[in-house]
């Protein structure tokens, strides 16, 4: 008897790295045998990538949380992003939410997500002033537009952003990794590459 495929929904918040950090972990979850349905379709796994820059953010994720765990009460919940990064104890606080994820562990969501819902929510988060993993990330905005990220963090800690804690410093791939990764967009049809990261300005500060 063939085993039915599991099902993941995911819902992305905020800024275009963002959705190619989505992306990128759709890809690792497709590899473990899900696949994405749209929003309100029944689903085993419930993902939310978060934003964080404003409170507006923040109270707009905690509202997202707590409807999709309505929305979804049987599925396993995890929660990722920028908010999970800088306020993990928060989110772990709402009922119904099984793992958050800070910055470092976002990838790790295809190894780190259960069968079935936890008793008590799982933190996996690394101190702010320890984010030091890129994780490389490419989405696809239409059918010819890919977005490729290519730096990550900033150095300049700002009164009012938050960007420096919830992503740590500034940091990049080495150049011959990216043009993999646009050749593999060649090849999958791309015509247009948007590159993307958090301040691009500073990329190459990190691998000289």
């Amino acid at each position: 008897m063939k085993k039915e495929q599991k099902t993941v929904v995911i819902q992305t918040l905020g800024c275009k790295l963002n959705f190619a950090e989505s992306a990128a972990m759709l890809q690792l979850l497709e590899q473990k045998g899900y696949r994405q349905v749209k929003m309100g379709e029944e689903a085993d796994l419930c993902i939310i990538n978060t934003c964080s820059v404003t409170e507006t953010a923040d109270q707009k994720d905690r509202q997202t949380i707590h409807k999709l765990v309505r929305m979804y009460p049987q599925a396993f919940v995890a929660v990722c992003g920028c908010y999970a990064q800088l306020k993990p104890q928060e989110i772990a606080n709402i009922p119904g939410v099984d793992l958050v994820l800070g910055a470092d562990f976002k990838l790790e969501m295809a190894e780190l997500i259960e069968d079935k819902k936890r008793e008590n929510c799982l933190i996996k988060a690394s101190a702010n002033d320890e984010i030091k993993r890129f994780l490389p990330a490419c989405s696809k905005g239409n059918r010819t537009r890919f977005f490729l990220k290519v730096q990550d963090g900033c150095d300049y800690f700002c009164a009012y952003c938050t960007v420096p804690y919830a992503r740590g410093r500034s940091r990049n791939p080495d150049i011959a990794s990216l043009v993999e990764q646009a050749k593999e967009v060649a090849e999958n049809g791309g015509k247009e590459i948007v590159l993307t990261g958090i301040n691009i300005g500073t990329f190459g500060k990190s691998t000289g």
